[in-house]
């Protein structure tokens, strides 16, 4: 399965995860960004990819 890997120091909270893949990113209270889970299961995977191509300051990657 893979990971979700979250750079904090480039994230920005802009939110476009959240839209994108609201099952796995959500901003807390102070815009900082939770994942739900940090393997993504399969039925998650489309929308994972997608958030990480939508993210305007590439700090999502997605590793095996």
């Amino acid at each position: 399965m893979s990971r979700i890997v979250v750079d904090f120091d480039r994230c920005e909270g802009h939110g476009l995860c959240e839209q994108t893949a609201p099952e796995v990113f959500r901003l807390d209270d102070e815009g900082e960004l939770q994942l739900t889970h940090e393997e993504v299961a399969p039925e998650d995977e489309r929308a994972v990819a997608a958030a990480v191509r939508v993210c305007p300051v590439a700090a999502l990657k997605v590793r095996p």
